[in-house]
């Protein structure tokens, strides 16, 4: 596994639950509101942690967290997820991903493993306007296998989006809401200027308020008429 950052305590990644989250180091998506460039370029990559010491923390805080939730970059790019999760289990922590769903067969092999307690997926975009915001020649057929490995699943899930103003409007909002489907977990966050930015241009432009992404969560999560943008 290409670790390259671990949280040791956290409140809020995994819902309800406290945990310690690992950072994986890789990703075949460039978004540019990305705020991980040391886990996604190359050139800005981050050293890596031994396994073992990873193993040796979860060891030592059994008692003390519930779960770990694994991030990236995009951990189902690594080759042996599986076995690192399975070991993990072997502590008899809960297990949470996060993903963008790219790798849906790595995805549906881990589900019939039981091997994942919680999947967090991040829909980019409307599949016409995927591209664009992920910021790479993406495989729409492969992302809606993974909503649909998903939702089939057993397994507590969110759908969720980050809203940046320059590439999403009310009506990608709605037709990602579609892509999901009823009955389904889909949250908005609102993209966050602070931090290191893959893109550091989108610092400079305006983005939605909180209270305008707090109203498109209101009128998605009651498929309302979709209002007028200014």
């Amino acid at each position: 596994m290409k670790i390259a950052g671990l949280q040791k305590f956290s409140l809020i990644d995994y819902p309800g639950k406290i945990s310690a989250v690992v950072f994986t180091r890789g990703c075949n998506f460039r978004c540019p509101f990305c705020h991980n460039p040391e886990l996604v370029l190359p050139e800005s990559y981050a050293e890596l942690y031994p396994p073992e010491k990873i193993f040796q923390f979860f060891d030592k805080r059994r008692n003390q967290l519930d779960g770990i939730v694994i991030t990236g970059g995009e951990p189902t790019l690594q080759d042996d997820l599986i076995d690192f999760v399975k070991e993990i289990k072997k502590f008899g922590y809960l297990v949470k991903l996060d993903t963008n769903g790219s790798k849906p067969d790595v995805l549906e092999q881990m589900i019939c493993e039981k091997l994942l307690d919680y999947i967090s997926m991040d829909i980019k975009a409307p599949f016409d306007k995927y591209d664009l915001v992920c910021g790479v020649k993406s495989n729409p057929e492969n992302i809606q296998k993974s909503i649909d490995v998903i939702k089939k699943s057993d397994i507590v899930h969110t759908f969720r989006t980050t809203v940046v103003k320059q590439f999403l409007d009310y009506s990608d909002l709605i037709a990602i809401r579609e892509l999901v489907g009823d009955n389904q977990k889909y949250v908005l966050q609102n993209f966050n200027k602070s931090g290191k930015i893959l893109n550091s241009k989108l610092k400079e432009i305006e983005q939605y308020t909180d209270m305008e992404i707090s109203n498109f969560q209101k009128f998605i999560s009651e498929k309302d008429t979709i209002p007028h943008i200014q």
